[in-house]
């Protein structure tokens, strides 16, 4: 087994249309998202694909074959993408691209196919078809894999799954693996929802985490990797190159960093405060508002009664966010990019728009519980259920099982406690900021 390796950077350096009542318009969104890269790096955060490039890191790649973990979010803050700055760069042997969700420099919203990309010609193999985790013959020859993706903090956004599929793979080869940190959007200090039905077991997999991690792609990493040693499983070689200035409270639009779309729905922050929440609606019949400027910040169907919808959440007391009745009307194309047909495409959804009043005392897992509640009591001859679909997010189905036996949602999130419990114990051994 190989030895587990961590390095510090403190070490070293010493729709479509949308007539949304009480909703802030287009330019609140884009205003939201406006940071500049040019900031001082000494006041702002400094992510961990800079430090790569400093003297005391970039030996992980110089005189090195090197394949990368990349998307449109492997931004240096000047703009500049990873593997433009790698591939100009004739100390570095950049061979091999692989693509996650979404692909490598555009923003796809299908199954992404192999290919060659457009800015340098290398080959991109896609971790999101068929193959979800390298295979020994495209690791053939390379000395090192980089991973630098900007996650979001939610369980089921699947970047950290291809983080970690790469891992398992660099595990099973002896292939180092350098994983370039960058924060959580969401902060680092809500850890919440259920762990699945694995939940007493080593955590080596996405499926074991909570709906909310509050945990960066370096730490998921050495997590990941030190509980397969405790499950009797190859280790990787792993390297995490941390941020500097990163603290475990910060919010995305604290980190001084410009904001990317992490995908063609993830607009916004607020978005990103939401996701938790609202992707729930993705196991049921109900429109989460993709298709319009403001996905999964709105609770909509055609035969939804908005005002009660909003008036049965708001009885619930949920702090953090108000709610309010609201139409919108789902389209192909956002923010520039076609997208997948949302449901109701075309179609007007009355819903009730949720409001993010104070972010930091919001709970979006357990609000996702009193949502379906509310849907569930308010709609039951309309809901459907996506089972497959719904317990793969819970990744479990004794949520969606409780919600249709009438259990209340206290109940309901009362017995992921134990689980959480587990899982919360052992995530401050890996924390690193």
């Amino acid at each position: 087994m190989k030895k587990y390796r961590l390095m510090k950077v403190l070490l070293f350096g010493a729709v479509v249309g949308l007539f949304c009542g009480g909703c802030g318009g287009k330019g609140t969104a884009e205003k939201e998202n406006q940071t500049s890269g040019e900031e001082d790096p000494s006041t702002r955060v400094v992510i961990g694909a800079e430090r790569l490039l400093e003297p005391d890191f970039f030996p992980l790649v110089k005189d090195k074959k090197v394949a990368l973990v990349a998307n449109h979010t492997s931004l240096l803050p000047n703009g500049r993408h990873l593997v433009d700055v790698l591939y100009e760069n004739k100390e570095v042997d950049l061979a091999l691209l692989f693509g996650p969700e979404h692909g490598i420099r555009g923003e796809e919203d299908t199954h992404v196919a192999d290919g060659k990309d457009k800015g340098t010609g290398l080959p991109v193999v896609s971790l999101y078809g068929e193959v979800r985790k390298p295979t020994p013959e495209m690791l053939a020859g390379i000395d090192v894999i980089l991973f630098d993706i900007q996650d979001v903090g939610a369980r089921f956004y699947t970047y950290i799954a291809t983080m970690n599929h790469v891992l398992e793979a660099a595990a099973e080869q002896g292939i180092p693996y350098v994983v370039l940190d960058r924060p959580n959007a969401i902060g680092g200090e809500y850890v919440d929802g259920p762990v699945g039905d694995k939940q007493l077991e080593p955590v080596v997999d996405v499926d074991q985490l909570p709906v909310v991690h509050g945990m960066t792609v370096g730490e998921l990493a050495q997590m990941f990797n030190q509980e397969r040693g405790k499950a009797g499983m190859a280790e990787a070689d792993l390297i995490v190159v941390e941020m500097k200035h990163y603290e475990r409270h910060m919010w995305y639009d604290e980190t001084g960093l410009p904001w990317v779309k992490p995908s063609p729905n993830m607009l916004t922050l607020t978005t990103a405060t939401l996701y938790p929440m609202t992707c729930l609606l993705e196991g049921t019949n109900v429109s989460e508002a993709r298709g319009t400027m403001y996905p999964f910040e709105h609770i909509g169907a055609p035969w939804i009664d908005g005002k009660a919808l909003s008036d049965q959440l708001t009885a619930y007391g949920l702090a953090g966010v108000t709610f309010g009745p609201s139409k919108y009307v789902p389209g192909r194309v956002v923010d520039g990019i076609e997208i997948y047909p949302p449901k109701f495409l075309g179609d007007t959804c009355n819903s009730a728009s949720i409001h993010v009043t104070d972010r930091s005392s919001f709970e979006s897992a357990k609000a996702a519980v009193y949502m379906l509640d509310a849907l569930f009591k308010g709609y039951p001859d309309q809901l459907e259920w996506k089972e497959k679909r719904m317990d793969g997010l819970w990744k479990t189905s004794a949520i969606r099982e409780q919600i249709k036996e009438g259990r209340s949602p206290e109940a309901i999130i009362q017995d992921w406690e134990e689980g959480l419990r587990y899982f919360s114990e052992r995530r401050p051994g890996y924390l690193l900021y």
